[in-house]
């Protein structure tokens, strides 16, 4: 059972506190939905959690199945388990998509061997296995001839950050505003990969800032509201139709 807890969690970016006491646990088989205004500390939290050197903790913990990950580095926290999808994804001109994706379910392979993690002896093997996440996540066969995120459109990008959250079966998925700068149609597909690629043995963590994504994942368990730097409201999915009515503004001046 892979638990998730951050205790009042402080961070600085170049001196400047960002986050300022968060508080928030998860649980296997959970969506959890972080919304909040921009600056209220949302992708802080996110880059923090997967060990960005920018971030530095100043004060609480993050406890990965009841131990500390602070110490570990991002490629360790990875190999544990944790995954973020991220906003802007980069480009990586001359590195082959599928090449990618081999060699990362390698990597967490290896250091994952007790997990229940199939081995690919050969590359029409894992081939066979890509191809499959690749219709779960609704992207055609052609998509793994392509370079990394190179010349991908906005939908595309992020249907990629989520096949790569499909293959690699992290224990704990934080996606940061899979929905931005997407349309309507865009939006729904994102969420329906999502959707489609959650497990019973995982957890994820959606960051953004509208309900409208959150409409379309099959399940939503919690929404925590993000204001200066911690939750300071958490709900069901009917909180997410409920700041769209009433804005960011309702939620603090619930808490004044």
């Amino acid at each position: 059972m892979t638990v998730l807890e951050i205790k009042d969690l402080h961070v600085t970016i170049g001196g400047k506190e960002i986050l300022k006491g968060v508080n928030l646990k998860t649980g296997p088989d959970e969506v959890h939905a972080i919304m909040g205004p921009n600056g209220s500390g949302k992708s802080t939290l996110a880059y923090t959690l997967l060990g960005h050197p920018k971030y530095q903790v100043t004060k609480g913990d993050i406890l990965f199945d009841g131990k500390s990950i602070l110490d570990l580095k991002a490629d360790e926290r990875a190999k544990n388990g944790l995954f973020l999808g991220f906003q802007y994804p980069t480009e990586v001109s001359g590195v082959g998509y599928s090449h990618f994706l081999r060699t990362s379910y390698n990597a967490l392979s290896k250091a994952l061997q007790g997990d229940n993690r199939e081995v690919f002896i050969t590359v029409r093997e894992f081939q066979k296995y890509l191809k499959h996440n690749l219709k779960q996540v609704g992207l055609p066969d052609e998509f793994l001839t392509r370079y990394l995120n190179e010349g991908f459109s906005g939908g595309e990008k992020k249907r990629s950050e989520v096949l790569q959250m499909a293959v690699l079966k992290p224990k704990i998925s934080i996606l940061d505003e899979p929905d931005s700068g997407l349309d309507i149609d865009a939006v729904q597909s994102v969420a329906k990969a999502i959707s489609e690629v959650s497990t019973k043995d995982s957890t994820v963590i959606l960051i953004t800032h509208y309900a409208r994504i959150l409409r379309f994942l099959k399940k939503l368990d919690y929404v925590h509201v993000f204001s200066k730097g911690k939750v300071v409201m958490t709900g069901d999915a009917s909180l997410a139709d409920e700041l769209e009515k009433k804005g960011y503004d309702w939620v603090t001046k619930n808490q004044s």
